[in-house]
């Protein structure tokens, strides 16, 4: 399968380091990490030990000149906020959030310590930011994508799915910039022929009831917005999406987990580059003038045997594109 890198033009397991450690230098550093995402996830926690290698590259490890305090809400916007609180009372030299929703949360708790976020969509325009080459307080990181980023999305679902009709994009209010992504579906979905929905749901049974009412005619299809609530209520999303016949297009971890396609960056490498702000942050450099970086390689993940099960034909150039095709 020919790989390629898509340009932007839209702007296994680790083993857990212990919270404490007593042999501390007197060089050391601390280090908060706060994940909205759950804790025992296989990917969450490649992502954990990547930004914890990257680190290391960098000459930074725990229990010699380093202490990483983790925090892992699970989705759960009041134990994010919990998780913020704790963190930023610790007085680590810096923290690591990710995604968005915990940014928000640390920067409702501080605006002293520097917090290095990442998967935050539209910082500017969410006022996390003054700009994204001079944020100018105490936050900086890498964003995730455009808003916009989700009309391409949509064309890529009507592309694989043409008989799609109807889209629901499922998103939990309380974790997810919503509004954002949903102008820019509802934006683009006249140029692509389908009507949107906008489904806000709070646990597995909206999920059920979100995709149950949208399979009861036919062209349906699922947008599952970014965001930590859907990541950890995976298995239900997908699970109901296959009961039902219906495609959906996610976040790289969703075609991975029996979900039709995804087209994102890999979060896995911005966790990663991540590590490089926080190590220029722990040697006295000021988050305000870090540059917000955004993406620039996206990758077209496609199941090729859920399209299979859907009854699809995946259109042979958009194969040809594919960066990873599961068979």
């Amino acid at each position: 399968m020919r790989r390629r890198e898509f340009i932007s033009v839209l702007g296994g397991a680790a083993v857990w380091p212990l919270a404490g450690h007593t042999q501390q230098s007197e060089q050391s550093s601390r280090v908060g990490v706060l994940i909205g995402f759950p804790r025992n996830d296989p990917f969450i926690q490649t992502i954990v030990k990547a930004f914890v290698q990257a680190l290391g590259r960098l000459g930074w490890v725990e229990g010699k000149n380093l202490r990483i305090d983790y925090r892992f809400a699970a989705g759960d916007p009041a134990l994010l906020k919990t998780d913020a609180e704790v963190l930023v009372g610790l007085s680590p030299n810096a923290i690591l959030a990710s995604p968005g929703a915990a940014a928000t949360a640390l920067q409702q708790e501080t605006h002293a310590i520097p917090i290095v976020f990442v998967l935050l969509p539209d910082p500017v325009g969410q006022g996390l930011v003054q700009s994204l080459a001079r944020p100018g307080g105490n936050l900086t990181g890498f964003a995730s994508y455009d808003p916009a980023l989700m009309g391409k999305w949509l064309q890529l679902l009507k592309e694989i799915a043409p008989s799609l009709a109807r889209v629901t994009a499922i998103f939990n209010p309380d974790t997810s910039v919503a509004s954002l992504s949903n102008r820019a579906i509802e934006a683009a979905a006249p140029s692509v022929g389908v009507t949107v929905a906008l489904a806000p749901v709070h646990d597995n049974s909206g999920i059920e009831e979100a995709i149950s009412t949208l399979a009861r005619e036919p062209g349906g299809g699922l947008i599952i917005l970014p965001d930590s609530f859907n990541e950890t209520h995976r298995d239900a999303i997908i699970t109901a999406a296959t009961r039902h016949g219906l495609p959906l297009i996610g976040t790289p971890t969703f075609p991975r987990a029996g979900g039709l396609l995804s087209y994102m960056f890999d979060p896995v490498e911005l966790h990663a580059e991540a590590a490089k702000y926080v190590d220029r942050v722990l040697k006295g450099a000021s988050p305000a003038d870090l540059p917000v970086q955004y993406p620039t390689k996206y990758s077209l993940i496609i199941n090729l045997k859920t399209a299979k099960a859907l009854g699809l034909t995946v259109p042979p150039g958009m194969l040809d594109l594919a960066d990873e095709v599961i068979e």
